[in-house]
């Protein structure tokens, strides 16, 4: 499976018309991505009918949001909902940047039946295993994770092992500078089936349809 990270509309038309499985949709690449505008997620869904995954994060930065912060998060998911979002992907960690169990079940409830991916907060966690377990018990269906490393490469032993022990009850979605010069290793090492990446090759601004057809073909 190949899920291609959009920040903006452009890339998102050009993934939605490729090999690619399915999106995730944002705004601010370098904020790291941030919820999208909903026009822009109306104009795409009416127009494609692969699935679109929205990004639901009020702000860049860490991952601990005020009590405003979060009814923002409640708002959105609720609006983007309202007009079939495929999926959701978000990640509340607490003030000691662990997976805060209480607020992230409410989404995950709330989302339903919409399935819902935990995004790299995952990555700030201190223990990488017990973190699956919570998000598991929360019912997410993916989490998105380089292994607790800046790039998936540099944490391909970390993925390894959650892949062997949790992939059966949670897609271990592998992101952090995958590529197509890369991903044939990462699959390879890491027995992974579910790849992410923006797709977009250095000095480029946006997704490449090229790219992604060589992700697609070592990804399967």
């Amino acid at each position: 499976m190949l899920e291609i990270a959009c920040f903006e509309i452009t890339s998102a038309e050009i993934a939605l018309q490729s090999s690619a499985d399915r999106i995730e949709f944002c705004d601010e690449i370098t904020l790291g991505g941030i919820t999208p505008e909903i026009e822009e997620f109306k104009y795409l869904k009416e127009k494609f009918l692969k699935p679109i995954y929205v990004m639901i994060r009020p702000k860049g930065g860490g991952f601990f949001y005020d009590s405003a912060e979060f009814s923002a998060m409640i708002k959105s998911i609720e609006l983007f909902k309202s007009w079939n979002a495929d999926g959701f992907v978000f990640g509340i960690l607490d003030e000691n940047n662990e997976v805060d169990v209480e607020r992230n079940t409410f989404l995950v409830e709330l989302a339903k039946p919409v399935p819902c991916t935990f995004h790299r907060a995952f990555d700030r966690t201190k223990n990488l295993e017990k973190s699956c377990e919570k998000l598991i018990k929360i019912g997410f269906e993916n989490v998105l994770t380089s292994g607790g490393e800046k790039t998936a490469k540099e944490g391909v032993e970390n993925l390894k092992k959650l892949i062997e022990k949790y992939s059966d009850k949670i897609n271990i979605l592998i992101g952090g500078n995958v590529r197509s010069e890369n991903i044939e290793f990462l699959k390879e090492n890491t027995k992974g089936n579910f790849f992410h990446s923006s797709a977009i090759p250095s000095y480029e601004q946006f997704a490449n349809d090229e790219e992604i057809r060589k992700l697609k073909r070592f990804s399967v």
